[in-house]
């Protein structure tokens, strides 16, 4: 049986594979490209990379169909897949910006919706630095219909100074006013000096009450009593003026009792304010007031007693007044004619602390404010409770078993 076979002439082969190259190598048409000084690039290292990047498609397209390789083939074409769908990713389609500015895109964070109080627009109380909002219920039918209106009203910041010593009854009266302090809305900073070094009894009690505080020490030497609570005071003082802590400052003895709502009016006090407190005398085993007597917050007289009612300017005692921390620290603010320090004064006489220190900071009782209004509700009641030589254990612990006083029958 005769067999056909088509004869190819040695030109047409040799045209076709010489050098082992077919006619769309890219090693031949790089090699005509840059023989041909027409076609020939400016810039030989740009023509290198198009070359190369011609002669990497070119190999990857004309060996699709080789028999070996496989894996590379499959790596080629993900890392292609990969390559346009980044430069996709790069280049979206449409018109971005448009689409971004047509949205209301709000920056605002908005809280987790809980179960609060809504209060209307009605039923709130303008005051002089803002709106404080009046506690009342919306039920859910009237939510829809309300034009609610919130605005928060940052409280000012108590700064309560108090010296202490150690004694027999200190953890009862710390313990005492530290609970009150706990009680009084944040925020609310408990200064508490001592003399010479801090005591592990106080540190312990100031950290079980919860309240924010800074433990102090005042160094200065003093014999009397009366010298060591000037000197704690202006320590508290100092600290107060170099760390420039912006609030109300209230002198708050341990051995007083105060009432809660004290406090709260504290935070309405603009530059000073004063009012009446109670005062227990032992000698007379009788009260008597010391403080204010107002005109709405106008202060208008003094109440006083009869020793004391011609000699000192301003009959107020250490815990019936309390003032705005700037006055110590901005001056312009408060156009304060001298820049020395307002401090309490160790050389009067017993008594006259209060008023050598008020009149360092208002010049006459216009610049003062009665608190609460028209003078008219104690609410705190300074007692004079001696415990000195009371023996007690150190620290309020028993570290041996006391005699038996009464047996077990």
């Amino acid at each position: 049986m005769a067999s056909f076979r088509r004869t190819l002439s040695p030109a047409y082969h040799s045209r076709q594979y010489q050098n082992g190259v077919g006619p769309f190598s890219v090693s031949s048409n790089a090699h005509k490209l840059g023989a041909n000084s027409k076609y020939s690039s400016p810039f030989p290292s740009l023509a290198a990379h198009v070359v190369g990047l011609r002669r990497f498609l070119a190999g990857v397209i004309i060996r699709r169909y080789a028999r070996k390789g496989h894996w590379r083939r499959a790596l080629v074409r993900c890392f292609i897949c990969f390559l346009l769908g980044f430069m996709l990713g790069l280049f979206p389609f449409g018109n971005v910006v448009d689409d971004i500015r047509r949205q209301d895109i709000s920056f605002e964070i908005k809280p987790p919706h809980v179960n609060a109080q809504l209060v209307p627009q009605d039923h709130v109380l303008k005051r002089e630095e803002g709106f404080v909002v009046d506690p009342v219920t919306l039920s859910t039918d009237s939510l829809s219909t309300v034009n609610e209106r919130f605005d928060y009203v940052p409280r000012k910041q108590l700064i309560v100074v108090t010296p202490t010593y150690n004694r027999a009854l200190q953890s009862y009266f710390l313990n005492r006013l530290g609970q009150v302090l706990r009680l009084v809305p944040p925020p609310v900073l408990w200064i508490v000096v001592e003399m010479n070094s801090a005591s592990m009894e106080t540190a312990e009690t100031l950290r079980k009450t919860g309240v924010m505080y800074r433990h102090l020490v005042c160094t200065r030497n003093s014999t009397t009593v009366k010298d060591r609570g000037v000197h704690q005071r202006n320590t508290a003082l100092e600290h107060i003026e170099h760390h420039r802590l912006d609030g109300i400052v209230y002198f708050a003895d341990d051995d007083n009792i105060y009432s809660l709502e004290l406090f709260e009016t504290l935070r309405d006090i603009s530059r000073f304010g004063t009012w009446p407190v109670a005062m227990l005398a032992q000698s007379k085993n009788k009260a008597v007031l010391e403080g204010p007597v107002c005109n709405s917050t106008e202060v208008i007289g003094w109440h006083t007693n009869e020793k004391s009612k011609r000699l000192r300017r301003f009959h107020v005692d250490m815990s019936g007044f309390a003032f705005n921390s700037t006055v110590l620290w901005d001056r312009k603010r408060w156009r304060r004619p001298t820049s020395s320090p307002i401090r309490q004064l160790d050389t009067v006489k017993e008594g006259f602390q209060e008023t050598t220190f008020i009149e360092q900071l208002v010049e006459d009782e216009s610049q003062m404010e009665g608190s609460p209004p028209d003078c008219s509700k104690i609410m705190n009641w300074h007692l004079h409770l001696d415990d000195y030589g009371l023996p007690y254990p150190r620290g309020w612990l028993l570290h041996k078993n006391l005699d038996v006083v009464v047996p077990i029958k």
